[in-house]
């Protein structure tokens, strides 16, 4: 570790809570380290970031959004035109804060923070949470000073594996101690095992659908679930009768340490941010990848699928006929269920804040030195 540290720093990422998140975990940690670094972050105006970094406290400039196309469209003829608007914009940020590190986390927001940055001379370093790295990670790792990514064999040029920066009320949950407050704020009832469903922020209508169909397979069985649906795609249950499971539906959990806390088994999608939480934590899940995209979520979850802490399901057979035959033998399976919970701890990392937090502070002491010296 070197003597010298980062003094300002620029962080660079948004769109979703994939970006987002990371970036305000090491925000948090560079913070708590040294209360008067100076942090600004970069984003824009659209995404979670404009709600959530100024609500945490962190200042945001703004960029435009500038899509990279994957194949020809009229965002390829107007790319020249607002990657200038950008890369000037992301400059202008630079300078304001005086930052002598960027860190970018990948997607519309990163790519004209790391030309910027080049073009300063100001090292980078980059963390791409996906196995499979999208295309401004790939840009920016080409002349980053340091390239972090969550999962092992992510393909970028002298990666280290750091896991994922994670919310300290995560990376420091302690489930079982936890679990009497989580179940009490829910609703829930000690005597039934519990399923979370959840689908990120934006939910999952074919996760959504198979529990709602479910419904009383699940009440039947003696399983209560706490089913995150995401926002405007709340469903109505009745009332449980006493002496039986309740199905709780919410729209949006403000605290996921608790739902994480209630549950004995999750279903959900594979993105970086989930499978990252759900192994440090050690609960066994039931991954679902969205069946778009560049197919990284598949990738997500390679390593807990291998160690047996979680099972891997195509998107079409998640349905409500597999949420009775396969779902609720596993729930009933306590024996089963711990040991996957066991095998998913193993493959978690809860020290990703620290370990980017370290990359951050060594780039600012090798600044004017090449890239992987």
């Amino acid at each position: 570790m070197t003597a010298t540290r980062a003094r300002s720093v620029l962080l660079a990422g948004g769109g979703t809570a994939g970006h987002v998140s990371p970036l305000l975990a090491l925000a948090d940690c560079l913070r708590r380290r040294d209360p008067d670094i100076g942090i600004m972050a970069l984003g824009t105006a659209e995404g979670l970031e404009s709600r959530l970094v100024p609500g945490r406290g962190y200042d945001l400039s703004v960029v435009p959004k500038v899509p990279l196309p994957r194949r020809p469209s009229g965002d390829l003829f107007r790319l020249p035109g607002n990657l200038r608007r950008a890369v000037a914009a992301a400059d202008a940020a630079i300078a304001d804060s005086r930052a002598d590190v960027v860190v970018g986390f990948g997607g519309y927001v990163s790519t004209p923070a790391y030309l910027a940055a080049r073009r300063r001379g100001i090292p980078v370093v980059v963390h791409e949470q996906n196995a499979r790295p999208g295309v401004a990670n790939r840009l920016g790792a080409r002349f980053a000073r340091h390239v972090a990514v969550t999962f092992p064999g992510t393909p970028l040029p002298r990666a280290v594996v750091t896991g994922m920066p994670l919310r300290r009320e995560i990376a420091l949950l302690d489930r079982p101690a936890l679990r009497p407050t989580a179940l009490a704020h829910f609703g829930l009832d000690p005597q039934w095992p519990t399923v979370l469903v959840t689908g990120g922020s934006l939910g999952a209508l074919r996760l959504n659908d198979a529990f709602r169909e479910a419904r009383a397979a699940l009440a039947a069985a003696g399983v209560q679930v706490l089913h995150v649906t995401g926002q405007g795609k709340t469903f109505e249950v009745p009332e449980p009768r006493p002496g039986h499971p309740s199905y709780v539906v919410l729209p949006y959990a403000d605290r996921m340490d608790l739902a994480y806390a209630a549950a004995d088994l999750v279903v959900g999608r594979a993105g970086a941010n989930t499978v990252c939480e759900l192994t440090a934590v050690g609960l066994p899940a039931v991954y679902v990848p969205l069946p778009i995209g560049n197919g990284e979520q598949r990738f997500n979850v390679e390593a807990v699928v291998a160690a047996g802490g979680g099972l891997l399901l195509d998107d079409t057979a998640m349905t409500a006929d597999w949420v009775q035959g396969s779902l609720l033998p596993l729930v009933s399976n306590s024996g089963r269920l711990a040991a996957m919970a066991a095998a998913a701890a193993s493959v978690g990392e809860r020290g990703g804040d620290e370990l980017l937090a370290d990359l951050v502070h060594a780039a600012a002491g090798s600044a004017g030195a090449a890239p992987g010296s």
